[in-house]
């Protein structure tokens, strides 16, 4: 009887432990690029920002977080900085972004500073007055460094995001509106002082990195990843090639070197074929899948299962 009592607590242990443990994972999706201009406004104009998201919604809604890469600042500024390409959203389609499931907003990149220092200020602030958390944003290093943190239950998150590769006609002020352009040396300092402070908490890397258009990463990817995940990164997400780049495993962390387009008007055949990094989070460890995405008409939709990363 003695052994049957054990038994069957136990198994109502266990049973507990991984119903604990299901509502403790933490979910977090993340997109590449997302254009809010040039070819796709026609697009919003007709339909809304929401609208774009029509073929990833349920993706969308099974996540806790969605974090896209903002490759536009919203601002109603026309204060262009001095470079080839030159984006600008309306602030108002914050919200429509809001709507489609949007979390987190990744600004570390090569187009959010495209109407200058107040543009970037005032997309920092239409994308939280929408509810969205922008992420590498701030106007001293120190802010743009300091990681966003993502908790449920016992599970916790640190996001960082940085553009480590140079930014044309910008330079950063400190004191003034700026996204993190920190060193992948500064990045990996600070993720593994995170986690020497947070042993249970996990780290990801958002970076905008790479060549663009070409469709594996190079060396010094390569080489930075390795650095990053010695420092203790658990995941690294990266865009800016504009085209889908391999995914790999380094140790026990997951690097996705280039999620593709998301949101994008780019006619190179190439950059019409996307991901959606999924990222599960629990006291358990951590598990990774990737969702193929084919954009179409500057839009993403699913067109296969979720793959689970080894």
């Amino acid at each position: 009887m003695l052994r049957l009592f054990l038994g069957l607590f136990a198994l109502l242990y266990l049973l507990s432990s991984c119903q604990r443990q299901a509502e403790e994972e933490l979910t977090i999706l993340f997109t590449g690029d997302v254009l809010l201009d040039r070819g796709v406004r026609p697009w919003i104009q007709r339909e809304g920002t929401a609208a774009l998201f029509q073929g990833v919604e349920q993706a969308f809604r099974e996540a806790d977080a969605v974090v896209i890469n903002l490759e536009c600042p919203l601002t109603n500024r026309n204060t262009p900085v001095s470079k080839k390409f030159v984006f600008r959203g309306e602030p108002e389609w914050a919200d429509g972004l809001r709507q489609a499931g949007v979390t987190h907003a990744a600004l570390a990149n090569n187009h959010t500073i495209d109407q200058g220092r107040q543009g970037l200020a005032d997309t920092d602030h239409t994308l939280r007055s929408a509810g969205i958390i922008p992420l590498g944003y701030g106007l001293t290093t120190e802010e743009q460094l300091r990681p966003t943190v993502v908790r449920k239950g016992r599970t916790e998150v640190a996001l960082f995001n940085s553009i480590p590769l140079p930014i044309e006609n910008w330079v950063h002020q400190e004191g003034q509106p700026g996204v993190c352009q920190a060193s992948i040396g500064r990045l990996a300092e600070r993720i593994r002082d995170y986690k020497n402070a947070h042993p249970d908490a996990f780290a990801v890397a958002i970076l905008h990195w790479g060549t663009e258009f070409q469709p594996h990463p190079d060396m010094q990817q390569r080489y930075d990843a390795h650095r990053l995940v010695q420092a203790g990164a658990d995941a690294i997400i990266g865009h800016h090639p504009h085209v889908l780049q391999p995914c790999d495993t380094l140790s026990s962390s997951f690097v996705f070197y280039s999620l593709g387009n998301f949101v994008f008007d780019t006619r190179h055949p190439a950059s019409h074929s996307s991901m959606m990094a999924v990222l599960h989070f629990s006291p358990a460890g951590l598990r990774a899948e990737s969702i193929p995405v084919k954009v179409h008409r500057c839009r993403p939709q699913i067109y296969g299962k979720a793959v689970r990363n080894p």
